[in-house]
């Protein structure tokens, strides 16, 4: 547990330094900077289309490992949720696909990336969004409420995966259903050898395998799982998205083992 919490922790405090940056490089001459990523990871792998419709803070602090928002397929009136929405660019790229009648949250644990979220917010003009502060591990909004999750590269940082799934699942209407972005290992890859090629708050250490993410989605009661590599982020290690759906008839209470989609065990070493 105390391995789990200085984890998290690790997590808290790389997003809150990387608000920092991104606040105060834009009251520099020269307007926000992006935050150090490779070609992998950021505001890069938007088309310029997006990044243009968006405050120059809000791309600026784009860390995720995707896009989800061109894979959620997201429709007017919908209601959709971001775990871990850091900067909100994928909260604001959403409130212009659901429209007016639709409603765009945003979920994030660090004061300062809210606080980056929600002056992006204003600046974009976005009525139809709501950020929250709280953890993807206890989402706080009542069951059967989202009809899309979406995510980009923050599933794999959190210790308690399981948690996340069944969270995931509570949260959506019958029907609903997630399009993330996350970091997969394959299959053959130990949690050693994952830790070897990147540490956790990197998004590396802590990804789930490909047969993990399955059974974890499973366990929690979605169905329809489909994960599929896009871009290699590291040897043996690919981003992915991965999409499910929460049956919309009768379906059976989901399983609380938890050992299927238990987060690989982070190296010594953290900081994303």
């Amino acid at each position: 547990m105390s391995e789990s919490n200085d984890l998290r922790e690790t997590v808290r405090r790389r997003y809150a330094a990387a608000a920092a940056q991104v606040t105060e490089g834009g009251t520099a001459c020269c307007g926000p900077a992006a935050i150090e990523a490779d070609d992998n990871f950021g505001g890069a792998l938007y088309a310029a289309t997006e990044r243009d419709e968006l405050p120059a803070e809000a791309v600026a602090a784009s860390l995720g490992c995707g896009n989800p928002t061109a894979v959620a397929e997201l429709n007017e009136g919908e209601r959709v949720l971001d775990l871990g929405s850091g900067g909100g660019i994928d909260v604001l790229l959403s409130a212009r696909r659901v429209g007016p009648t639709g409603k765009a949250y945003g979920l994030d644990m660090t004061e300062e990336m809210l606080a980056l979220a929600l002056a992006n917010q204003k600046k974009a003009g976005a009525t139809n969004v709501e950020f929250l502060k709280g953890a993807i591990e206890a989402i706080p909004l009542p069951a059967n409420t989202i009809d899309v999750i979406i995510s980009n590269c923050v599933v794999n940082l959190s210790t308690d995966k399981p948690a996340v799934f069944a969270e995931s699942y509570r949260v959506l209407v019958p029907g609903g259903r997630i399009g993330i972005s996350d970091v997969v290992a394959d299959d053959t890859l130990t949690a050693g050898q994952r830790a070897e090629r990147g540490d956790y708050v990197g998004c590396i250490a802590g990804a789930l395998s490909f047969a993990e993410y399955r059974a974890g989605l499973e366990a929690a009661g979605f169905t329809g799982i489909e994960i599929t590599p896009t871009h290699a982020v590291a040897d043996g290690m690919h981003s992915a998205v991965i999409r499910a759906t929460k049956p919309a008839g009768p379906h059976p209470e989901p399983t609380t083992d938890s050992t299927a989609a238990k987060a690989a065990p982070a190296s010594d070493c953290c900081g994303r």
